[in-house]
């Protein structure tokens, strides 16, 4: 089981200390986690994640080769004909030099191979959830991502009901999310151990984890890395 921490914005390098995964960066200015500057130095072995919400292409690629990415998170209405334009764009960007605009000021000159970008389609569940809407997504998608449906795309800090992924159809995997926090330690031990899990790639927590926003409790993170290990291992 991975483990993405979303949201990062104050305490990246630390939060990277712990070895998660997946350390997610928001891309969505109205957010109170949005991500600008800078990127630290992180660890080779996490994967950096762009949470993009209804952004151009062209956006997606200019943040992807300004801060390296290695997987987009897509938390809008993105179509699946758009995840497929994505994902084309990223199998014709091959291993060279090229200039790609950043943003309004920056021109990154950079080699880069894009063709092992992962794209993460998030869909956000309330009481119920038609899976039928996933079929399209299949091929252009590598993980889904669930989450809880709430006034903003993701960190509200709410679980939904995860036995609606008894009926998960695809064998896809996916990430898990939604207002997972130490509190929520004892029901996820029973999600783990049921059948809804089976495609179970990752659990993905953001808020519940935090002082403020994008600031994370890194002694709460440790405690629940600890406490997810121990599950798995029984």
């Amino acid at each position: 089981m991975k483990l993405k921490v979303c949201g990062m914005n104050q305490n990246p390098v630390e939060v990277a200390q712990l070895q998660p995964d997946y350390l997610g960066f928001i891309f969505w200015e109205p957010s109170s986690r949005f991500f600008e500057g800078d990127m630290p130095q992180l660890p080779t072995s996490i994967k950096k994640v762009g949470v993009f919400v209804d952004a151009t292409v062209e956006e997606v690629l200019q943040k992807v080769a300004q801060y390296q990415l290695d997987a987009v998170q897509l938390h809008g209405k993105e179509s699946a004909s758009y995840c497929k334009e994505l994902k084309d764009s990223f199998l014709s960007f091959r291993a060279q030099s090229r200039n790609v605009k950043a943003d309004d000021s920056i021109l990154v000159s950079t080699p880069l191979d894009l063709t092992s970008m992962e794209i993460i389609k998030v869909f956000s569940i309330k009481d119920d959830f038609d899976f039928d809407v996933l079929r399209d997504y299949e091929t252009v998608c590598d993980y889904f991502l669930f989450d809880t449906k709430g006034k903003l795309p993701g960190g509200n800090g709410y679980t939904f009901d995860w036995s609606v992924l008894e009926h998960y159809p695809s064998t896809k995997p996916f990430f898990l999310s939604g207002g997972i926090g130490m509190d929520a330690v004892e029901k996820l031990k029973s999600f783990l151990n049921s059948p809804a899990s089976k495609y179970c790639f990752a659990l993905d927590v953001n808020s519940k984890f935090e002082t403020e926003p994008g600031l994370k409790d890194l002694t709460l993170l440790k405690a629940f890395k600890q406490t997810l290990s121990s599950y798995l291992k029984e």
